[in-house]
């Protein structure tokens, strides 16, 4: 028989003093609850109860045994309690990946206030390392990973956080040693600053937009804070995310290019574990940074267009 049922009739019937009353208690019949104490017995090796036609009573090993029980199954409830109610409250440990460029910019920032408005809760922030399939970040014990690209897997949920503005620039000297191109074909013939998982640009929104094979990579690197140096150096012409160089745009330092043409924005998705319940700390955590990033968004890339 389960132990654990074995034990809470014994304890029950210690408590309730009678078999009887033990069975109502516990919604079971009489003669069950005396089998399983009579179980217990016979796997302990010790009578529990001394029973008589009116009454029973715990013998020595029986106190002792009742007080062990009792305590082992309080532990178990109260555990059993605290660990089913993990996923309603707003704490535990927060495990987030993302990549490297996200969290060097903007997203550093959001996590950390995230972290100081909800104390209880402590953050695992990682960056880079993100598998091409979705799923992976579960599997590696992550609650939330965040994408900067369209996803789509029906083996995990979907938020979308924010849209992420890009911007096609280079810096006045460039463009005063080159020239600006006046339509994305000129792009061929510019230096062009490149990230290295982006081979291709795009130009315009919605139907209009124009893919650009990069034919004169000049200077490629992984990292988008690398690349606005490189740009802002006079290198070649860079497509950045506005987050990276909204303080150069505003001071003049890179200016926009085919601004006429537009540059699509890139979402920026979390996604978490399938199921219908979220647990608590990770709503709480894509509504913060749903909310961070709209407050943001007006305030740090409304002055350029």
């Amino acid at each position: 028989m389960d132990r654990m049922s074995l034990m809470q009739s014994f304890v029950t019937v210690a408590r309730i003093g009678s078999f009887s009353g033990a069975a109502k208690v516990l919604n079971f019949s009489g003669s069950l609850v005396s089998r399983h104490v009579a179980e217990l017995e016979r796997e302990l090796g010790v009578r529990l109860v001394n029973r008589t036609a009116r009454s029973i009573s715990l013998t020595e090993p029986g106190m002792r045994y009742a007080e062990f029980a009792g305590r082992i199954l309080k532990e178990i409830e109260a555990e059993y309690a605290s660990i089913s109610h993990l996923h309603d409250r707003a704490e535990g440990v927060l495990s987030v990946i993302a990549p490297k460029w996200l969290g060097s910019l903007d997203l550093g920032d959001a996590m950390a206030a995230f972290s100081i408005a909800h104390p209880r809760i402590s953050v695992r922030f990682e960056l880079g390392g993100l598998s091409d399939r979705t799923h992976d970040f579960l599997d590696s014990g992550f609650d939330v990973a965040l994408h900067a690209r369209d996803l789509r897997d029906s083996s995990v949920r979907l938020k979308k956080i924010a849209t992420l503005p890009f911007v096609l620039c280079a810096s006045p000297d460039y463009v005063s040693r080159h020239g600006a191109p006046a339509h994305p074909d000129d792009i061929a013939g510019h230096g062009c600053v490149v990230h290295t998982d982006e081979p291709h640009w795009r130009l315009g929104r919605g139907r209009a937009a124009t893919q650009l094979r990069i034919r004169n990579v000049v200077y490629s690197s992984n990292s988008y804070i690398a690349l606005r140096k490189a740009a802002a150096c006079g290198r070649g012409v860079a497509m950045l995310p506005q987050m990276a160089v909204n303080d150069d745009l505003l001071s003049g330092r890179l200016r926009p290019v085919l601004p006429q043409f537009g540059v699509p924005e890139r979402p920026l998705n979390a996604i978490y574990g399938p199921g219908d319940a979220v647990p608590r700390k990770v709503s709480i955590f894509l509504e913060f940074l749903t909310t961070w990033f709209a407050e943001s968004d007006a305030e740090r890339y409304g002055a350029v267009g």
